[in-house]
């Protein structure tokens, strides 16, 4: 078996759902979806973004590429913060949101630029 059918097959499980009902939800006849599980079939690229859909996951998750189901986590992005500035953190807002607002928005902002060292413009 692939990864793909193994996680496949696992998400499915976790569920609580069986091969019939999944397949009905993808609109997959029964054995086509069943295949997938066996890794003797492999979904086109149309199938794997609604399968990761339904389950929840990426679509990296699912073809082995990462071990992590969730795509927005942290350390799966890989972004060059090295030219980021405190300033490119969103507070060119400032004075249109009310003034609570405004500074939790700074808050979070301060947080994640100490978070990962970025330099701090003043303003």
């Amino acid at each position: 078996m692939s990864v793909f059918s193994n996680r496949l097959k696992t998400l499915r499980e976790n569920a609580g759902w069986t091969k019939t009902y999944v397949a009905t939800l993808l609109h997959l006849p029964l054995t086509t979806y069943a295949n997938y599980e066996y890794g003797k079939r492999e979904p086109d690229i149309d199938t794997i973004a609604k399968i990761s859909t339904l389950f929840n996951t990426s679509t990296d998750y699912l073809m082995g590429k990462t071990d992590n189901p969730f795509s927005n986590d942290e350390k799966d992005i890989n972004v060059d913060t090295s030219q980021i500035t405190y300033k490119d953190l969103g507070l060119p807002y400032k004075g249109v949101v009310a003034d609570d607002v405004n500074d939790m928005y700074r808050a979070i902002a301060e947080a994640y630029a100490k978070k990962h060292n970025l330099p701090k413009r003043d303003d």
